[in-house]
């Protein structure tokens, strides 16, 4: 490409294809040079072999390692070179530069463009945007305080919910044992004046039959006077005797 119409085109514009690609070459030997020489400092602190016998082994073996992938590596990178000077670097037959009034007149367009006024409020915008970031920001900051806070909420309704399950069930049966032990008592009442009113009825009866003064006939609450209900009362305790 040396001399050649495409790096006078090139260098025209003030462009160099050659020192760009040999930049590039030099950058990707350095850390070729820098990624070496850190292996080799690794391999001698793992392998503690800084100040003994083995040392010079560890450099043969990593400069034996190095040569192999530089030779293959010197190798594609110079046909990437090549590559690169003959095709990316070309310019097609016939190609000519445009006329310094065309370049006078796209000038003219680019110093229409670079406005003053217009970087200004582009500038405004920047800002503003900038401004926006950070609001937004903080609105996410602290809407992510509140899903926590509401989180924080739900937790302790559900412990509280809980808890009162808990309570009314446990009230629950206090109120049914409540409710057996006052039905035992009233059972139990119940049965002992029903008992008692058999034993005062028999004493009564048996009062009726064993008194001496007693006129069945001529007492005012003799068989005269008596109804029914009394006579018949009267006739079973008569059969008991």
């Amino acid at each position: 490409m040396e001399g050649s119409e495409s790096e006078a085109v090139f260098e025209s514009l003030n462009l160099k294809p050659r020192v760009l690609v040999n930049e590039i070459l030099n950058t990707v030997e350095n850390l070729f040079d820098d990624a070496f020489d850190f292996y080799h400092q690794e391999a001698s602190t793992l392998l503690k072999t800084e100040g003994t016998d083995r040392s010079q082994h560890i450099n043969q073996g990593i400069d034996h390692i190095r040569n192999v992938i530089l030779s293959n590596m010197g190798r594609r990178l110079g046909m990437w070179q090549e590559y690169c000077l003959r095709h990316c670097f070309a310019v097609p037959q016939g190609f000519s530069l445009p006329k310094s009034e065309s370049l006078d007149e796209s000038m003219t367009c680019h110093d229409v463009i670079c406005d003053p006024d217009l970087d200004a409020q582009l500038d405004s915008l920047r800002n503003r945007l900038t401004l926006i970031g950070k609001e937004s920001s903080e609105m996410n900051r602290e809407l992510q305080a509140l899903e926590r806070q509401s989180a924080s909420s739900d937790s302790c309704a559900a412990l509280v919910n809980e808890a009162l399950q808990l309570y009314e069930q446990n009230s629950a049966h206090d109120m049914l044992l409540e409710m057996m032990r006052t039905a035992s008592e009233l059972r139990t009442k119940v049965e002992k004046l029903r008992t008692k009113r058999i034993e005062d009825a028999g004493c009564i009866r048996t009062k009726r039959i064993c008194d001496p003064n007693r006129d069945l006939l001529t007492s005012n609450h003799g068989l005269f006077n008596a109804k029914l209900e009394d006579l018949q009362e009267f006739l079973g305790d008569l059969k008991k005797i």
